[in-house]
């Protein structure tokens, strides 16, 4: 996976989540398939990109992440929200949920 290629999909898409994680870390397994539930069952016009840092720490710097989890939300190409570490489903879907409902609604 190269930098230019997730910037490209950001910017093709209306509303991004990039999701930073690494299999070595514990928080970032247990969250991985919530979050995925959270944005498939919520929010199913937001797109999901699940990026290992280990395995792609060009990415990662690029988008300066440098902790997992870490998870970037994007609308319109924009950053519109960071989360890292200490991250709750209840806490990603009230950061989404406003700017998701007035783009899609």
């Amino acid at each position: 996976m190269e930098k230019s290629d997730v910037r490209q999909f950001i910017e093709n898409e209306k509303a991004v989540l990039l999701y930073f994680y690494s299999d070595q870390c514990a928080p970032c397994v247990s969250l991985r398939p919530r979050v995925a539930a959270l944005i498939t069952g919520e929010f199913p016009e937001m797109k999901l990109e699940l990026i290992d840092s280990v395995a792609n720490p060009a990415v990662a710097a690029h988008f300066g992440v440098f902790a997992n989890p870490t998870i970037l939300i994007f609308f319109e190409g924009h950053e519109q929200a960071r989360l890292s570490k200490y991250v709750s489903v209840s806490q990603l879907k009230e950061v989404v949920e406003r700017p998701y409902h007035l783009l899609f609604d």
